[in-house]
């Protein structure tokens, strides 16, 4: 009997900024993914990366700024750095947890590159804030490279890029094979490495793709029975944040639908979450998704005790 197979999405507070943080967070993490596998699920983790790679963008850049026979570091490439690296604490620590169950599975990650459209619309609107802070001279002479630069309260200025939408995950096939055989993968990382297919060439995007909407587009791929977003937050709230705010144990597609339209969940925040959701469940009356919080994370949520609870009716 095939096992049923999950995707998780591991969110900000799954890994923490500093490398010490993530090292730290990647084992208590490790303890909620090796909850589901001990209960016989087949497990594919994406995890988010922003601190990261923005930290490499930004060390490397400045590298080769004092050092000018090195060349600045695309963001492709950060990206494929930030899941390596992420993937290394994340692999080690749940391979510890299991083997401190009496479990074997073997914990690979997978360096995932995912395609975008070169004429999507936010490439000519770019929201996502990367790397340092320039001097006015710096920001221009990125604008002068064709990139896009936002002013800061304090005169500096930082880099934006856009967030595309994720079509094609290259490696699917490969991370399919990987959970047929009973490993746990790591995929997806920070929503994938955004590349532009050019014949038979991959050649890397200038952008971050979201991190919720690739996880959903994993998760549809993948034909996973459910996806879970563990995030900082207990359940799906509506009025977030004020003195009316309502905590959501379930919500249908139709009623996610409305609360987005009506602007409910934050850009950035909730908001990719829901989206994805409605996504991912279509019109299956099979998939669920669950939005929890990590440090409550139980496979008893799966019966509706924790979280918010999606489904299509």
């Amino acid at each position: 009997m095939k096992k049923k197979r999950v995707v998780i999405a591991l969110g900000h507070e799954a890994l923490g900024t500093t490398l010490p943080q993530q090292q730290e967070a990647a084992k208590k993490s490790a303890v909620s993914v090796c909850d589901f596998i001990e209960q016989g699920y087949s497990v594919a983790i994406t995890h988010s990366n922003g601190p990261q790679v923005s930290m490499i963008h930004a060390a490397l850049n400045e590298f080769s700024k004092n050092h000018p026979e090195y060349t600045n570091t695309p963001m492709s490439v950060a990206s494929a750095m930030s899941q390596g690296y992420i993937g290394y604490d994340l692999q080690n620590a749940i391979r510890s947890e299991l083997l401190s169950r009496g479990m074997i599975n073997t914990v690979s990650t997978v360096l995932t590159q995912v395609t975008v459209d070169p004429y999507d619309e936010a490439f000519y609107r770019p929201t996502k804030v990367m790397g340092r802070k320039l001097s006015k001279e710096e920001a221009e002479a990125e604008e002068k490279k064709g990139n896009h630069v936002q002013s800061l309260e304090d005169g500096t200025y930082r880099r934006i890029v856009a967030s595309p939408q994720p079509l094609e995950i290259i490696e699917i096939e490969a991370i399919e094979a990987l959970l047929d055989a009973g490993q746990v993968v790591i995929a997806c990382g920070g929503g994938g490495i955004p590349v532009l297919a050019q014949e038979n060439r991959l050649k890397g995007a200038s952008a971050v793709i979201e991190k919720d909407i690739a996880a959903g587009r994993m998760a549809e791929l993948l034909n996973a029975d459910m996806l879970i977003f563990l995030t900082g937050t207990e359940k799906v709230c509506l009025n977030f944040g004020k003195a009316d705010e309502k905590p959501l144990d379930y919500m249908n597609v139709s009623d996610a639908k409305r609360y987005m339209e009506a602007g409910e969940f934050g850009e950035g925040t909730m908001k990719p979450k829901i989206s994805a959701a409605i996504d991912y469940i279509g019109d299956s009356a099979v998939r669920k998704v669950l939005v929890a919080k990590l440090s409550e994370v139980k496979t008893s949520f799966l019966a509706g005790e924790q979280g918010t609870l999606i489904t299509l009716k």
